[in-house]
Protein backbone atom coordinates (compact mmCIF):
# COMPACT_ATOMS: atom_id res chain seq x y z
CA UNK A 1 0.00 0.00 0.00
CA UNK A 2 1.46 3.52 -0.96
CA UNK A 3 1.73 5.83 2.02
CA UNK A 4 -1.24 8.35 0.96
CA UNK A 5 -3.63 5.08 0.20
CA UNK A 6 -2.26 4.13 3.96
CA UNK A 7 -2.51 7.13 5.31
CA UNK A 8 -6.19 7.90 3.78
CA UNK A 9 -7.67 4.75 4.98
CA UNK A 10 -6.34 5.64 8.21
CA UNK A 11 -7.41 8.73 8.79
CA UNK A 12 -11.06 8.20 7.02
CA UNK A 13 -11.35 5.57 9.34
CA UNK A 14 -10.61 7.64 12.30
CA UNK A 15 -13.07 10.76 11.04
CA UNK A 16 -15.83 7.56 10.70
CA UNK A 17 -16.01 7.94 6.97
CA UNK A 18 -17.02 5.21 5.06
CA UNK A 19 -15.70 4.99 1.63
CA UNK A 20 -18.87 5.88 0.47
CA UNK A 21 -19.01 9.33 1.89
CA UNK A 22 -15.83 10.59 1.90
CA UNK A 23 -15.86 9.85 -2.06
CA UNK A 24 -19.07 11.23 -1.86
CA UNK A 25 -18.30 14.42 0.07
CA UNK A 26 -14.67 14.69 -1.82
CA UNK A 27 -16.62 14.53 -5.46
CA UNK A 28 -13.99 12.23 -6.25
CA UNK A 29 -15.10 8.28 -7.74
CA UNK A 30 -15.58 5.76 -4.48
CA UNK A 31 -14.10 2.88 -6.81
CA UNK A 32 -10.86 5.60 -7.09
CA UNK A 33 -10.65 6.01 -3.57
CA UNK A 34 -11.13 2.41 -3.24
CA UNK A 35 -7.96 1.71 -6.06
CA UNK A 36 -5.73 4.58 -3.88
CA UNK A 37 -6.39 2.77 -0.80
CA UNK A 38 -6.04 -1.15 -1.60
CA UNK A 39 -3.31 0.20 -3.84
CA UNK A 40 -4.13 -0.88 -6.95
CA UNK A 41 -3.72 2.49 -8.25
CA UNK A 42 -0.01 4.02 -6.96
CA UNK A 43 0.01 7.40 -8.25
CA UNK A 44 -2.49 9.51 -7.25
CA UNK A 45 -2.95 13.32 -8.57
CA UNK A 46 -1.98 16.36 -6.27
CA UNK A 47 -5.57 17.45 -7.41
CA UNK A 48 -7.23 14.25 -6.07
CA UNK A 49 -5.03 14.40 -3.29
CA UNK A 50 -5.99 18.00 -2.44
CA UNK A 51 -10.00 16.92 -2.54
CA UNK A 52 -9.05 14.61 -0.24
CA UNK A 53 -7.08 16.00 2.21
CA UNK A 54 -9.67 18.91 2.08
CA UNK A 55 -12.64 16.54 3.37
CA UNK A 56 -10.48 15.10 6.03
CA UNK A 57 -9.37 18.09 7.56
CA UNK A 58 -6.19 17.04 7.37
CA UNK A 59 -2.59 18.95 4.81
CA UNK A 60 -1.96 17.00 1.35
CA UNK A 61 1.65 16.69 3.14
CA UNK A 62 0.29 14.22 5.88
CA UNK A 63 -0.92 12.00 3.06
CA UNK A 64 2.34 11.54 0.99
CA UNK A 65 5.84 11.38 1.26
CA UNK A 66 7.74 8.89 4.09
CA UNK A 67 6.54 9.37 7.21
CA UNK A 68 10.04 10.75 8.47
CA UNK A 69 10.96 12.96 5.28
CA UNK A 70 9.93 16.19 4.42
CA UNK A 71 7.27 16.77 1.77
CA UNK A 72 8.04 17.86 -1.17
CA UNK A 73 5.50 20.54 -0.36
CA UNK A 74 7.03 21.67 2.82
CA UNK A 75 10.40 22.31 0.40
CA UNK A 76 8.28 24.48 -2.00
CA UNK A 77 8.81 28.19 -1.58
CA UNK A 78 5.12 29.56 0.08
CA UNK A 79 4.05 31.98 -2.66
CA UNK A 80 4.89 28.41 -5.23
CA UNK A 81 3.11 26.17 -2.73
CA UNK A 82 -0.15 28.92 -3.00
CA UNK A 83 0.28 29.48 -7.28
CA UNK A 84 0.20 25.38 -7.90
CA UNK A 85 -2.71 25.05 -5.23
CA UNK A 86 -4.31 27.77 -6.64
CA UNK A 87 -3.84 26.28 -10.06
CA UNK A 88 -4.42 22.95 -8.93
CA UNK A 89 -8.17 24.38 -7.92
CA UNK A 90 -8.59 25.63 -11.08
CA UNK A 91 -8.57 22.35 -12.68
CA UNK A 92 -4.72 22.48 -13.74
CA UNK A 93 -3.73 18.72 -14.57
CA UNK A 94 -0.24 17.00 -14.80
CA UNK A 95 -0.72 17.09 -18.22
CA UNK A 96 -1.09 20.22 -18.80
CA UNK A 97 1.65 21.57 -16.22
CA UNK A 98 4.17 19.29 -18.31
CA UNK A 99 3.06 20.78 -21.42
CA UNK A 100 3.71 24.31 -20.38
CA UNK A 101 6.78 23.31 -18.55
CA UNK A 102 8.03 21.44 -21.80
CA UNK A 103 6.78 24.72 -23.71
CA UNK A 104 8.56 27.02 -21.19
CA UNK A 105 12.15 25.18 -21.73
CA UNK A 106 11.70 24.93 -25.57
CA UNK A 107 11.00 28.57 -25.72
CA UNK A 108 14.44 29.64 -23.69
CA UNK A 109 15.99 27.03 -26.17
CA UNK A 110 14.88 28.63 -28.98
CA UNK A 111 15.20 32.06 -28.33
CA UNK A 112 18.86 32.50 -27.96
Amino acid sequence: MTFAGKKIREIRRQRGFSLTELADQAGVSKSYLSYIERDVQKNPSLHFLTKIAENLGVEVKDLIGEQNNQSRLEQLDPEWEDLLKTAIRNGLSKEDFKLFTDYIQFSKKHSK
